[in-house]
Formats: structure tokens, C-alpha cells, sequence
């Protein structure tokens, strides 16, 4: 079941491959993400120390009144993936203009999973491309609609 979806990261990336990564969370964090509050917009992962972390994924407290005093809603957490695919990643990252996009957060087996993307970002035109795609659909579907 899919609990959030980065929908900037499909705009201005260009995804060339996606890995399922396991989250490192505090009880709290779970109660809170699946109840929906995570936010993954200007989120991204780096390698460090031979380990996948995720930076800026804004999770706020479940209950509030019951988190602890010194809570960062934006703390780094890691990322759980095979040793084999890590170091795939650290190869693939070290390449000029490819980093590393959550896409999207969801549960599996009662686990919470997030999609990790392998992305190159988009230029300004292609961007003004889709936007124009995009523009023409929509005049297209009122035409026919009235």
C-alpha cells in the first residue's frame, strides 16, 4: 500500500533504475508514517561509510504531546540494502549527474519500504516539454468534455 509518492522526483528526474530499501525508524516515526506524515519533496540519499542514508524526509511526530523534547523531524536515517547493491550504488553515483531520489514510501509485509531512484536530472527544456504535453491534454479533454 502506497503511503507517499515524491512526485517532484518524477518532474525534474529522469529515473534510470529503482532499488526497495528498508527505513531505520524510532516507534514513533512508524506510528506517524503509516499514518500518512511523511513528506519526501527536496529529500535525497547519499553513500557514507559504505551505507545509504536518506537526508530531509520530513517525518513530524505521531502524537506530539508524546515525542521526545529533542525530536528532529529532518534527522538523517539509514538505509537498509544488500551489501551488493551499496556498492553497485557507490559506482553508479560516482558517474557525473546521477544521485539518489526517494520516489516513494510504502508497506510490504507490514514493513514500511521506501523506493529509492538512481536519477539524472532533467534539463530546463524538457521540463518546459512536459509542461506543454501536459497543457495540450487538458485543452484536448475540455473540448470533448463541453
Amino acid at each position: 500500500m502506497d503511503i507517499s509518492t515524491n512526485k517532484q522526483a518524477y518532474f525534474n528526474y529522469q529515473i534510470l533504475e529503482i532499488y526497495e530499501a528498508g527505513v531505520e525508524l524510532k516507534g514513533f516515526e512508524v506510528k506517524a508514517i503509516k499514518t500518512g506524515h511523511i513528506n519526501l519533496s527536496g529529500s535525497y540519499a547519499i553513500v557514507k561509510n559504505n551505507q545509504l542514508w536518506l537526508l530531509n524526509a520530513d517525518i513530524p511526530p505521531y502524537q506530539p504531546k508524546n515525542t521526545p523534547p529533542n525530536y528532529d523531524f529532518k534527522r538523517t536515517r539509514r538505509l537498509l540494502l544488500k551489501a551488493a547493491e551499496i556498492k553497485n550504488l557507490i559506482g553508479r553515483v560516482k558517474e557525473k549527474g546521477l544521485t539518489l531520489v526517494p520516489l516513494k514510501v510504502y508497506t510490504k509485509n507490514r514493513r514500511i519500504k521506501i523506493e529509492i531512484g538512481l536519477a539524472k536530472s532533467k534539463k530546463e527544456y524538457d521540463k518546459r516539454e512536459i509542461i506543454k504535453k501536459r497543457e495540450v491534454q487538458r485543452q484536448i479533454r475540455e473540448k470533448f468534455r463541453g
